[in-house]
């Protein structure tokens, strides 16, 4: 059982990135899937998350309207689409659900 994020890099301030959280060993829509961040010398935040029923998204407030959290249940995929990325937005980017925690991904927005 585990979850690994991908698509995380380096981008300029106003891109975009798409990060995604894959599930092994256990089905992803059967459960809310979180995605958190944390910014060097920063608590782990959580950004947004995506519930079992209806699939209803869910952010904070500062990234609300940049960023879109979906699922794709024939790739047992979440993912969080950002754009409009700041410098703020640089942190590791991890995955949460059933209990299980990914690796972490980077994301830098920096020019």
């Amino acid at each position: 059982v585990q979850l690994v994020e991908s698509g995380g890099g380096l981008v300029q301030p106003g891109g975009s990135l798409r990060l995604s959280c894959t599930a092994s060993g256990f089905t992803l829509s059967r459960y809310e899937v979180r995605w958190f961040r944390q910014a060097p010398g920063k608590e782990r935040e959580l950004v947004a998350f995506i519930t079992t029923v209806g699939d209803i998204p869910n952010y904070i407030d500062s990234v609300k309207g940049r960023f879109t959290i979906s699922r794709d249940n024939a790739k047992n995929t979440v993912y969080l689409q950002m754009g409009f990325l700041k410098p703020e937005d640089t942190a590791v980017y991890s995955c949460n659900a059933f209990g299980y925690w990914g690796q972490g991904t980077q994301v830098t927005v920096s020019s």
